[in-house]
């Protein structure tokens, strides 16, 4: 299956193929089957009217093929099940089938021919590899798309977990009926099994740990999801109160929301001993939830409750969990942690639910709808200026972006001055440490203090994950960097499946020039967040540094897709092919400094680090320097990348380049 047309699009729908048992076959046997797939696939609908409205890639692969779809996820599901009849009539063609949705572009090998590369494929590859002739396997992703329509919903019979390269897991779709496909339990799956059940009872998971799953929301009115999100936040973040107990972060139990996989496989994956889930049943001004502890080694209950109450008595429903969680596992508590699981930090109903609609937003920063966090935490704070975590929510909104150059530096003052109220109404509020070591390195450039919030923050919550993560990277900016992996590796052991601290990993170990394990962590980023456009950039630069020229450009490719510039992209892809390297990187400088100059003048902050970075690779190494004491003065994360980023070496033998990085670092003791 050669590609006989040339089509540049940003995510494809993948259908991966092959031939069971290919490698055992007579030569003129493989030629014979492999022609005889190729007319069986061509032959199908959707193959013949995605290529006559050009929107099919195709890819070979040896012993089968890959066809890139790009109009739909329900396109490569169409064509995969069309096979699977057909091969009905030929019982000698063994074949299996993987269908994933990811980036995929076109790009030249280094035969100097038209090939596929992209997370898409890879996924796709492995999804495959996870069945047996017959099979026709969905990554998770791809399932949750086609769960939407009913008529695929009785198709879809969920797996679960198969692990894959790199140590990393995938959700598994079966997708059968009586008609097509194979409805066998693939068998990976049923190998994995007593494996697993001695790793289990084998481990050396804590007893007191606990891994708390999303609550299901119960109530007739859906838009009430933000309440049960909330609830199941404010159990969590009681328990992690508890320094007797590991507790794992929100953002990797969520992965297993509406999950049909087992508590023994989730407790596995998670390092943790013990399970809880919930729900929540909210109607006016009553709500009700049921809670059930779980042992992971043997599914058996350790407790359950149920809850009938007011509105108004949340707050004590949610300590009397945690209080009966940290009984049930003997957990030890001090008396500054029975008074942090059991605070109420507002009187008012109402700001309280709106509260928990400010984090339910806050919680997709780059999404839709993200500035309304700001309207639910001050409309919060109106109803009762009191409420210390609306105030550290309206803090954290200005210093993260600040930090990140997507605000201008002018909200600072805002930051701090929302963090300084929040702890003036409650000093043992953990998150507001982070929010106020956000303030101090970045806007006030003095490590010390930042250091003595960081440590006041885990003392207050040793759980907390964001404080290690943040904690690391901002030890990376100093090259302190064996502190920095320790504490990045202890915010991934809290919380293992946050694509922000596997990145930030990723981030630290390329800014101290450990190349070879950037790639790994990064690689395996990609294999959990295909479409993570950050982790791609950084991939394609630690791919430079270690002299991989084409993978360099391929990822940043990706990157470039998935941030919608697909233009920019195509141009990278066709500098590289007719004049090189170097050739595309200075190309690619040039129109990232159009695209910031377009940005100015639509009246958007720009940071001047982005122009700082854009010179370089222009290779205008003076234009670079006329912006860097600016870049250096501006209060966000790029300034204190100084020291540490490799990107910025062209830049570091000329002396003006350290007396600068001398002055941001001065308060640093």
């Amino acid at each position: 299956m050669s590609s006989e047309a040339e089509v540049k699009f940003e995510i494809g729908h993948v259908l991966f193929i092959d031939i069971v048992g290919y490698s055992k076959l007579l030569i003129h046997e493989q030629s014979e089957r492999l022609q005889r797939l190729r007319e069986i696939a061509r032959a199908t609908e959707q193959f013949r009217a995605a290529e006559a409205e050009g929107k099919l890639l195709r890819l070979p692969t040896g012993d089968g093929g890959a066809l890139v779809f790009r109009d739909s996820p329900e396109a490569p599901v169409a064509c995969a099940m069309e096979i699977s009849k057909a091969l009905k009539n030929h019982p000698e063609l063994c074949v299996r089938m993987g269908i994933h949705s990811g980036p995929v572009k076109e790009v030249t090998d280094l035969n100097e021919q038209a090939n596929i590369a992209g997370a898409g494929i890879n996924m796709a590859q492995r999804v495959m590899d996870c069945g047996d002739a017959g099979h026709i396997l969905l990554s998770k992703r791809v399932a949750d798309d086609l769960e939407q329509y009913g008529r695929w919903r009785p198709l879809l019979h969920d797996l679960g977990i198969c692990e894959v390269k790199h140590g990393a897991t995938l959700g598994i779709v079966n997708l059968y009926s009586d008609e097509i496909g194979n409805p066998n339990t693939p068998k990976k799956f049923k190998a994995k099994e007593p494996r697993e059940k001695k790793v289990e009872t084998g481990s050396r998971v804590p007893h007191k740990s606990i891994a708390v799953l999303p609550f299901e929301n119960l109530s007739e009115d859906k838009a009430n999801v933000y309440f049960a999100d909330g609830i199941h936040e404010e159990v969590l973040t009681r328990l992690s109160r508890i320094r007797d107990l590991k507790v794992i972060s929100r953002t990797s139990t969520q992965r297993f929301k509406n999950t049909a996989e087992q508590i023994p496989d989730i407790a596995k994956q998670l390092g943790v001993a013990t399970i809880l889930e919930g729900s929540v049943r909210k109607a006016g001004d009553k709500v009700r939830v049921h809670v059930q502890l779980i042992d992971a080694e043997n599914d058996a209950h350790l407790w359950a409750e149920r809850y009938d109450r007011q509105l108004d008595d949340i707050f004590e429903v949610e300590s009397d969990i945690a209080g009966k969680i940290a009984e049930a596992l003997q957990a030890t508590l001090t008396g500054a942690e029975r008074r942090a699981i059991a605070a109420r930090p507002t009187k008012s109903t109402e700001a309280h639910e709106l509260y928990l609609k400010g984090r339910y937003h806050w919680r997709n920063f780059y999404a839709s709808g993200y500035e309304r966090v700001r309207e639910y935490f001050e409309q919060a704070v109106a109803l009762d200026a009191s409420y210390a975590p609306v105030h550290t929510g309206l803090s954290l909104y200005y210093s993260w972006a600040a930090a990140n150059a997507i605000f201008p530096p002018d909200v600072w003052p805002l930051a701090e001055e929302y963090v300084r109220k929040s702890l003036s109404l409650d000093d043992t509020w953990p998150e507001a440490y982070n929010a106020l070591a956000a303030v101090e390195i970045y806007y006030k450039r003095n490590w010390a203090a930042a250091e003595r919030a960081f440590h006041r923050g885990m003392e207050l919550d040793p759980n907390f994950a964001d404080l290690h993560s943040h904690h690391g990277l901002c030890l990376s900016y100093l090259g302190r960097f064996d502190e920095a992996i320790a504490q990045t590796e202890c915010a991934l052991q809290l919380d293992p499946f946050f694509p922000g601290t596997n990145l930030h990993y990723g981030t630290l170990l390329f800014f101290s020039r450990q190349y070879d394990r950037a790639a790994a962590q990064l690689a395996k980023t990609l294999d959990l967040y295909p479409d993570n456009a950050a982790a791609h950039e950084y991939f394609g630069n630690v791919c430079a540094k270690r002299g991989m020229l084409h993978e360099a450009i391929t990822h940043w490719c990706s990157a470039l897709n998935l941030n919608g510039r697909s233009e920019d992209a195509r141009v990278l892809e066709q500098t590289f092919k007719t004049a090189g390297f170097d050739a595309a990187v200075r190309t690619l400088g040039e129109r990232q400094l159009e695209e910031l100059d377009a940005r100015r003048a639509r009246g958007e902050y720009v940071a001047a680090a982005h122009y700082v970075f854009a010179h370089i690779k222009r290779g205008n190494l003076e234009d670079a320097f006329a912006l860097l004491p600016k870049m250096a003065e501006e209060p966000d994360w790029f300034a204190l990348q100084m020291r540490v980023n490799p990107i910025l070496d062209p830049l570091r033998s000329d002396p003006r380049f350290e007396a600068l990085v001398s002055q941001i670092f001065s308060k640093d003791r």
